[in-house]
């Protein structure tokens, strides 16, 4: 328990048990490292838990394998064949808004590189491609006043490429790049955006709905609204309310959320808490498409803290009984987007009357977890079967599709064991989800198929399956070694027990038959351009430690030779 510790007197409390000594009779409560102590003693160690336990099996047999990428983050070629500004183009274009200053004018320059893309993919083995459209590249202003053939030209080369190679297109309408023209004209805040989008819809389906039966609407509403729009560090970068807006029926919006898991799991106010998390990111969008409007806990709080701020009504706009019936069932899959998790606890911030205010949690990380290249990932595989989960139970068990699903590095490095440990967790506890849970889940993306440009953190976040080598003006692309993880996963559509000596689990010879129809090449060495020279990545390493070396003796050299010659000088 606590107690006097020496020269610190009581202001330090190392006990299991906290030790109120302002009272008289000195009370003791247990914290919650003595729960954890207990649980120590009662197993005798630390034993593996479900989560930790590998479950062997396998996905439904029609599983949607995919990879993801998304127009602006590889495209470059910013103002090639008559594209038009986006908003990212000109927020990019923005000093200080976009680390280390990158852009996506070149990116990884898929716009020019479509059969090495596909090429890519068909050595994966996925039989899905996400991609998405740039709204600006096919139309220019936004509208279809002016349709720009040879941006329509590129996505229909791209498709008919990805089909002859046996993978399904699925492609994502508006993955954040908004045209600037209509922004320039109050972009989603202005209603006339509902026209807009239809018509550039009905385009985009009009020219490649013969051929993609797959589509998202929208990229992850959360992140543009509520960051672009509410905190200004996403394009547009503005300060404002977010807006709401139509979807249409035949495809689906894809959504993103962070698994929110009570900090104390003894604490009834950090469970609320929690369930605030998720109801104002994952069902703030979820909610109205699969119920038919907001949930009574989004509704009521901010309500109830509308009118206490002295507002004449809610600040959460309501739906009318008509929008209501339009609005519920449009949906033919749950999207769904899923990195991490936090822990979640409340947090007040007064009557200030904006979102974080209006769901009222604050969160923080297990320092245990696993780090990643970027600040907000951490690796919390458990987090991901709890949510999938929380799902089906909420929104009646809709079909879903793993949307994207991966992790950062920042250090470049082919044997990405951080990325292979990553895919083969999460993609293990979907096959919990799956096969214990009963969650419907028809389909996963790993996010993403190659390095490439992570919005507003630039290039230093890598992502990719693959490395773009951009010190090299061909920028190639070089597989990792969770290539050979995911491909593993997906030849064995799923995690067959080890011991069965299953033949997926062997290594693919060249020339292999995948699941898509395709014939896989090997996969090339790893080659770099160093100096001007094709080096494999060990002997990049050599040369760069030598240079660095000589680089040390010269300095030492120099130093030493002008102290010699002003020594020489004062004798």
């Amino acid at each position: 328990m606590d107690s006097f510790e020496w020269l610190k007197g009581y202001i330090m409390g190392s006990g299991l048990y906290q030790v109120d000594f302002t009272k008289a009779d000195r009370p003791r409560t247990w914290k919650y490292s003595a729960r954890y102590y207990i649980d120590i003693v009662k197993q005798n160690g630390f034993p593996a838990g479900e989560d930790e336990l590998p479950l062997y099996g396998h996905f439904r047999d029609d599983m949607m394998w995919s990879t993801a990428t998304a127009s602006y983050q590889i495209e470059g070629a910013w103002r090639a064949d008559g594209k038009g500004l986006s908003i990212w183009d000109t927020f990019a274009h923005t000093p200080l808004r976009v680390s280390n200053d990158d852009t996506g004018d070149v990116a990884c320059d898929s716009y020019h590189k479509p059969d090495e893309d596909v090429r890519m993919l068909q050595n994966l083995g996925v039989g899905f491609y996400r991609f998405s459209i740039s709204w600006s590249r096919v139309l220019p202003d936004g509208t279809t006043a002016h349709v720009n053939e040879p941006g329509l030209r590129y996505y229909e080369y791209l498709v008919d490429a990805l089909l002859q190679a046996g993978i399904k297109p699925l492609i994502t309408l508006f993955h954040w790049d908004l045209p600037q023209a209509l922004q320039d004209v109050g972009g989603w805040e202005n209603d006339t955006i509902v026209e807009r989008f239809t018509q550039y819809a009905d385009l985009m389906f009009s020219r490649l709905g013969h051929k993609v039966k797959h589509w998202i609407t929208i990229n992850e509403p959360y992140i543009f609204t509520n960051i672009g729009h509410g905190y200004g560090a996403a394009a547009p970068g503005t300060c404002t309310t977010p807006p709401t807006g139509r979807l249409r029926k035949g495809s689906s919006p894809s959504r993103s959320t962070r698994t929110g898991l009570p900090r104390n799991p003894h604490k009834q106010e950090d469970y609320d808490a929690a369930n605030r998390y998720v109801e104002f990111q994952l069902g703030w969008f979820a909610h109205p498409i699969f119920v038919g409007d907001y949930s009574e806990l989004m509704k009521t709080t901010i309500r109830n803290r509308s009118l206490a701020g002295g507002l004449p009504k809610s600040r959460l706009p309501e739906f009318t009984p008509e929008q209501i019936q339009r609005i519920n069932g449009t949906h033919d899959f749950f999207g769904f987007n899923h990195y991490t998790t936090k822990l979640a606890f409340p947090l007040s911030y007064g009557n200030l009357q904006h979102y974080d205010a209006d769901r009222g949690t604050g969160t923080v990380v297990d320092r245990a977890w696993l780090d990643s290249g970027s600040g907000w990932l951490k690796v919390t595989p458990f987090g991901f079967r709890r949510i999938l989960k929380f799902i089906k139970e909420n929104y009646g068990n809709p079909p879903i599709i793993v949307t994207e699903n991966g992790v950062s590095q920042r250090q470049m490095d082919l044997n990405d064991t951080l990325r292979q440990h990553y895919y083969t967790e999460y993609i293990n506890q979907a096959l919990k989800a799956y096969l214990l849970d009963g969650v419907d889940i028809r389909g996963y993306t790993a996010w993403s198929l190659m390095d490439n440009l992570e919005w507003a953190t630039g290039f230093a976040e890598q992502f990719g399956l693959y490395f773009v080598n951009r010190s090299d003006p061909k920028l190639t692309r070089t597989p990792k070694v969770s290539v050979q993880t995911f491909s593993t996963i997906i030849r064995c559509n799923g995690f067959p027990d080890p011991k069965s000596g299953h033949e997926c689990l062997k290594p693919q010879p060249e020339g292999t038959t995948t699941q898509t129809g395709t014939t896989i090449t090997a996969a090339p060495h790893a080659v770099l351009n160093f100096l001007g020279l094709d080096l494999t990545a060990e002997d990049a390493k050599v040369g760069l430690n030598t240079t660095f070396a000589l680089l040390v003796v010269m300095c030492a050299a120099a130093l030493g030779a002008g102290i010699g010659f002003f020594v020489a000088r004062r004798r």
